[in-house]
């Protein structure tokens, strides 16, 4: 009989004897598996926290007791024993729950929670309002796959240091960050690894913490016995365990780095169920920089422990050798790091996914927009998506391309990107920030080679009455609309507007004397978005201004279909407001 059937909250777990949590292990990781190979998901960290979590919840009284997740990524085995187990065993379960901390689906998560290092500085925030209410409980922070080395990690470590009650802080150590680890901070608890937690050098008994040493994190009995020794404790405390990323698969216990997250697949083979065949930016990227690195020694690229985003797989990131720099999940430190390489002479380009840029917002304005070396940023992945709220990629236009200084591309074809980026590299005026297309389509004619003449936009399609202005991966969208309004005799001019941080005003100017409406199609956020630029220059004129894009929200998991067709980004819906509009 299936233990994880009797499982339908935690306290059901105080029922089992070792044995049976044994058992129920193998059935979570089972379950584990389902979900990841029909839908996707975080493989590997989830199948490395499975003992830890059932010892979590037989030694803690969750909600009473608070655990707070660190980035999600080890939270399966956690919501399958927190009543949300159809989630991982039937089709209509699976959607109906994220793959990240949602306080909304239950009484036992605290936090939506996806971007990396937050857990102890949240669980800080527990704590503190805990006692000042003269409650009594546990606050747990889990935190592990690299996140200590984000900067907002060691702000909380340093807070929780000196708490004076109780904060408990579960360090999962499983070697690895998304892929390997990086910083002298790994050194260290390589070294408590080595020496049973018994190091003299423990950076956390610097602190001021109690620290205790799990060498069988993977083992229920010795997790039980620790967190029953620390439970109620009135001390900041350190449980540092050694687990194994992937544990009970083969493929991940083998290749950590690629099963950290994957496509749905196989079980049997682990065999992806899609193809990723054909031409793409991520290869074309790279190249280019293989053949630039050979005539320049200066070009270095960073990254903050994401290179698979960028198909920096862990043999290219051999060949590029010392001109390949992880700086650990630290995109500040990137931003920073990127412009002082800059100004000391190297031709820096840090990569980043739209939704980590996020994360550098002081780092993009004062470290480098306000010194204004001339740093390259490639961000990837930029435009509405059907992602997990926390994943979402809509916001980095309204952001970057407010800040001054900094100079924001949107390359609409790859000959236009590769064209851009050279370009980029090899300027020493600006910051250049570069928005990935998100697909390969190819250029009908030679793309400019210089963009040091800022906000030049480029008129592709002469017509009358109405002009389309398109950025990036929205362009092709323009030539449809273009189409779409053939029907009604009208021939729209259409723009690429390449820079998504200023305005031409010659171009806008010249409008005026044949048109009536001004289309903007942006893939993003309007609110402080690029189309707000168009409408705001011809504030005082007769022009009229339709801005398409995303509205100010946090989606979830929601279809792509259906967010376009409620944002009018369809080729039908566009022109029916510009007629309207018109008439």
């Amino acid at each position: 009989m299936s233990i994880l059937n009797q499982i339908n909250q935690p306290s059901d777990l105080k029922k089992l004897n070792i044995d049976e949590m044994k058992i129920l292990a193998g059935e979570i990781r089972d379950a584990v598996l389902k979900r990841d190979s029909m839908i996707g998901g975080h493989v590997g960290p989830n199948l490395g926290i499975v003992e830890a979590t059932i010892a979590l919840h037989y030694v803690f009284d969750s909600p009473r007791d608070k655990i707070v997740w660190d980035v999600s990524h080890q939270i399966y085995p956690h919501k399958i024993l927190t009543e949300r187990k159809e989630g991982f065993l039937t089709p209509d379960g699976m959607n109906k729950i994220s793959g990240y901390s949602n306080q909304d689906e239950s009484v036992h998560d605290f936090f939506k929670v996806g971007h990396t290092s937050t857990s102890v500085s949240l669980a800080c925030g527990l704590a503190k309002a805990r006692d000042l209410k003269k409650e009594k409980h546990n606050v747990i922070a889990v935190i592990g796959d690299g996140s200590l080395s984000g900067g907002e990690a060691m702000e909380g470590l340093n807070n929780a240091a000196v708490l004076n009650s109780n904060i408990i802080i579960i360090i999962n150590d499983n070697e690895m960050s998304i892929a390997e680890n990086h910083g002298g901070l790994y050194k260290g608890l390589g070294l408590l690894r080595d020496t049973n937690g018994k190091a003299e050098c423990n950076m956390f008994k610097a602190l001021g913490f109690d620290y205790h040493y799990v060498e069988k994190g993977n083992d229920v009995k010795s997790m039980i016995d620790v967190l029953s020794k620390i439970k109620d404790t009135e001390k900041p405390t350190i449980v540092h365990i050694h687990t194994q990323k992937g544990k009970g698969y083969q493929p991940a216990e083998t290749d950590k780095e690629k099963w950290h997250w994957n496509m749905p697949f196989e079980i049997e083979n682990g065999k992806s169920k899609y193809s990723f065949d054909g031409e793409n930016i991520n290869d074309m990227t790279y190249q280019y920089f293989m053949d630039k690195i050979k005539k320049d020694n200066t070009i270095v690229l960073v990254n903050a422990g994401t290179p698979g985003v960028f198909g920096l797989t862990p043999d290219r990131r051999e060949k590029l050798g010392e001109h390949f720099v992880d700086v650990g999940i630290a995109e500040e430190h990137a931003v920073a790091f990127s412009s002082a390489l800059a100004k000391g002479g190297a031709k820096p380009v840090y990569l980043v996914m739209s939704s980590f840029i996020q994360r550098t917002y002081d780092q993009l304005s004062q470290d480098l927009a306000l010194n204004q070396n001339p740093a390259v940023i490639l961000v990837a992945w930029g435009g509405i998506s059907g992602a997990d709220m926390t994943h979402l990629c809509t916001f980095d236009i309204s952001m970057v391309s407010n800040i001054p200084n900094l100079v924001y591309l949107a390359p609409t074809t790859a000959e236009e990107y590769m064209a851009m980026l050279d370009w980029a590299v090899e300027q020493n005026t600006y910051p250049v920030v570069i928005r990935q297309p998100k697909s390969v389509e190819h250029a009908t004619k030679a793309p400019n080679k210089d963009y040091g003449t800022l906000n030049v936009y480029q008129v592709e399609k002469q017509g009358k009455d109405v002009a389309i202005i398109a950025e990036g991966s929205f362009f092709a969208l323009g030539k449809e609309v273009c189409k779409a309004f053939e029907p009604h005799n009208i021939k729209p001019t259409l723009i690429n507007p390449r820079y998504l941080s200023g305005v031409d005003e010659n171009c806008l100017n010249s409008l005026k004397a044949n048109h009536k409406v001004v289309i903007t199609l942006e893939d993003g956020e309007l609110d402080g978005g690029f189309g707000e630029k168009i409408a705001r220059f011809y504030g005082a004129d007769d022009m009229k201004v339709l801005n398409f894009g995303a509205l100010k929200e946090f989606t979830d998991r929601a279809n792509l279909q259906a967010l376009y067709e409620r944002y009018h980004l369809t080729p039908k819906q566009i022109v029916e407001d510009t007629l309207k509009l018109i008439k």
